[in-house]
């Protein structure tokens, strides 16, 4: 069964059936369509992410940094080049990706705690560079004048910038095809080799594989996804500032990716559910809401390896 696959078919079912009646249930149990919203952006993110560290087992601590290129791109778009959401979202993923792809390249040949900091290094580049340059990015302020618009299509029209419910779908539609994406390709013979480096580089590399150059096409695509899932936050938020860039967010997306199970294709997203919950009502309660989240990870990672989903499958109901 492929790696995609492995959770079996309730799990989709269920997940899928959670996310197209969210707006419905989501305000009987406390919640609102943006907090779903919200879950669905840093899902893929933490999905993209994953793609790299579960798939491939290369860890990365800078990819806050293609999440907020893809946020930047978006917004500048939107601001300075035309009022087109359609457009912001190309040239959002675009912005994020073909940098991505490129510092790749330099950092492909590094493994481990090596090629984490490289990656660390650079997001951090990025990240002081947006902080700096006031006249474009607005600064420490953040980049603002802007907002999603509308999308046309003849006599089809979505009112995605006023009405939550709308953007909300736009999102799950959005949500839907890279993650069906993402689902292909992890099918593929490509996806069979990335988790063949991940169990054993070495001898993936005496079979004749180049491990290099498959590290490097799953750094771009992983970057590619993260960064229309960046592009996707600054049209929720109608802003974009320099803390999307930064290591932290990077960690916040590990965080994630291991609170779900990261071996698992779904768990990312249970993960970034489970996280921006808790962020969003235990930080109303207190200050210190980071702590649960760190206690639960760590309880998570020495009981229970496989994440949360992992939980759900051992009990049968996943």
């Amino acid at each position: 069964m492929s790696a995609a696959g492995r959770t079996g078919a309730p799990v989709p079912l269920a997940i899928w059936v959670l996310l197209l009646l969210a707006p419905f249930w989501l305000g009987p149990v406390g919640g609102y369509t943006a907090l779903g919203t919200r879950v669905l952006v840093l899902g893929l993110a933490a999905m993209s992410l994953n793609l790299l560290l579960g798939f491939t087992g290369v860890l990365s601590f800078g990819h806050a940094a293609w999440f907020g290129l893809g946020a930047y791109g978006a917004g500048l778009a939107l601001k300075f080049v035309a009022l087109s959401t359609p457009l912001a979202l190309l040239l959002g993923t675009l912005t994020g990706g073909l940098a991505g792809a490129l510092l790749g390249a330099l950092i492909v040949h590094r493994r481990g705690i090596y090629f984490a900091m490289v990656t660390i290094a650079f997001g951090q580049v990025f990240y002081y560079i947006a902080y700096r340059w006031n006249s474009l990015t607005g600064g420490d302020d953040g980049l603002r004048g802007f907002a999603r618009q509308d999308i046309t299509l003849g006599p089809w029209h979505l009112d995605i910038a006023g009405n939550g419910t709308a953007f909300y779908y736009f999102v799950l539609t959005c949500f839907a095809v890279a993650v069906g994406l993402m689902a292909l390709l992890l099918r593929s013979p490509f996806g069979r080799t990335l988790l063949a480096i991940r169990e054993n580089e070495r001898r993936a590399r005496f079979l004749g594989i180049p491990v290099e150059l498959h590290i490097w096409i799953a750094f771009a695509l992983s970057c590619v996804f993260i960064s229309f899932a960046g592009a996707l936050y600054a049209l929720l938020n109608n802003f974009a500032d320099p803390n999307n860039l930064h290591y932290s967010l990077s960690g916040d997306l590990v965080i994630m990716a291991v609170l779900g199970g990261m071996r698992s294709f779904w768990g990312p997203l249970l993960g970034a559910a489970v996280f921006v919950v808790l962020q969003d009502y235990v930080s109303s309660l207190t200050t210190n809401w980071m702590s649960f989240v760190g206690l639960l990870f760590v309880l998570v990672v020495l009981f229970f390896p496989r994440g949360l989903l992992g939980i759900l499958r051992r009990q049968g109901t996943a």
